[in-house]
């Protein structure tokens, strides 16, 4: 599992797939979320704006990203 440190108190989805280097862009990154392509907990999410804070773990092609 590969532990991504944030500068803030709570992160949204698309801003950790970029901060993470999933995503080169916020329009691919939202390609991601829209497809169904990402998990955070365990769970499909569609939500770009979905708040992420420290402890919430998510998924992308079969690896996970815990937030520290």
């Amino acid at each position: 599992m590969n532990k991504i440190k944030i500068e803030t108190e709570i992160i949204k989805l698309d801003a950790f797939l970029k901060w993470a280097a999933i995503a080169s862009s916020g329009s691919e990154a939202k390609f991601y979320i829209q497809d169904e392509m990402v998990k955070v907990n365990n769970e499909i999410c569609t939500q770009r704006g979905k708040k992420l804070k420290a402890g919430d773990i998510v998924n992308f092609d079969g690896v996970d990203y815990e937030i520290i």
